[in-house]
């Protein structure tokens, strides 16, 4: 599957700020399928289906949930509090009204705010998958907290289970990389700003290795962002959050037309925006 190109009414103002309701439905109708492709090669390859118990960290909108209930796997997921609103458009997408049970052919589905910790419950059996599908790699300390994270999850699953981690690719194969520099520069200044770097070759292995996994396998995935015009691109792009600190700097225009002028080198005659990425993936084990 490759991403859609995705029709999106015009901007009549700002677009919203990080944590509303109209930036993770952004999120969750323009930006989020970008990652379909990689996310379908890791549940091929792991095999996922009626038997996996799948805890999903970092789980948004929940679209990579309903990947694995749609091939008849349980799946939990789990994201922080500050990303509420994406976890409601999770349970629109996973639980409509019927708690637990999903659809004909649909693994049940549970979604928890918090950590992963908060997922445990009396006589659960354990997770036998864990995905983190938010790839790192593009800004400087953007591995913090996912190591922890990851060693509450393991204490959650079986022995030999399956650990997926995301990384952005080499940035010479990365045209969104140039794009996301963008941010970086307009935030500087700001001691809190996320700054862009190069991904590394071993950025999953190393994350890996200290949440004590034992790598099993990788692959690189063909994942290009795919807008049906600027104005969702522009949407798609600042419902990341990569661009928060670059509109805290400045202000939301002036992110808007400098991610434009960013942008142009990527518009094709029809007025649709095409950025080829490559993403990797890991799949690390459980001792």
């Amino acid at each position: 599957m490759t991403p859609t190109l995705v029709r999106h009414q015009s901007r009549t103002a700002s677009a919203p700020s990080a944590g509303t309701t109209g930036r993770a439905r952004d999120w969750a109708e323009i930006q989020e399928r970008m990652l379909v492709p990689l996310v379908e090669a890791a549940y091929e390859r792991l095999d996922v289906g009626p038997a996996t118990r799948l805890l999903g960290l970092g789980c948004g909108s929940g679209l990579a949930l309903l990947m694995a209930a749609s091939r008849g796997a349980s799946v939990t997921g789990v994201d922080r509090p500050e990303r509420a609103a994406r976890l409601a458009l999770a349970r629109e997408r996973l639980m409509p009204g019927s708690g637990r049970a999903g659809g004909p052919g649909m693994g049940a589905s549970r979604l928890v705010t918090g950590s992963p910790a908060d997922t445990a419950e009396p006589g659960r059996p354990p997770y036998d998958l864990i995905t983190a599908f938010e790839p790192i790699g593009c800004a400087a300390g953007d591995t913090e907290g996912l190591v922890s994270t990851l060693e509450a999850a393991v204490a959650l699953a079986e022995h030999g289970s399956a650990v997926v981690l995301a990384g952005w690719g080499p940035p010479e194969r990365c045209a969104t990389s140039a794009v996301l520099r963008v941010a970086t520069r307009l935030a500087t200044g700001l001691d809190d700003a996320p700054r862009w770097r190069p991904s590394a070759r071993d950025d999953l292995e190393d994350v890996a290795a200290r949440a004590g996994l034992k790598p099993d396998g990788s692959g690189r995935v063909a994942c290009p962002f795919g807008y049906a015009d600027l104005d969702s691109a522009v949407r798609g792009l600042m419902s990341t959050g990569a661009f928060d600190a670059a509109a805290r700097a400045t202000d939301q225009a002036q992110v808007e037309k400098e991610l434009i002028e960013a942008l142009h080198g990527h518009v094709r005659r029809d007025g649709t925006v095409w950025m080829p990425n490559v993403f990797r993936y890991l799949i690390a084990r459980i001792p």
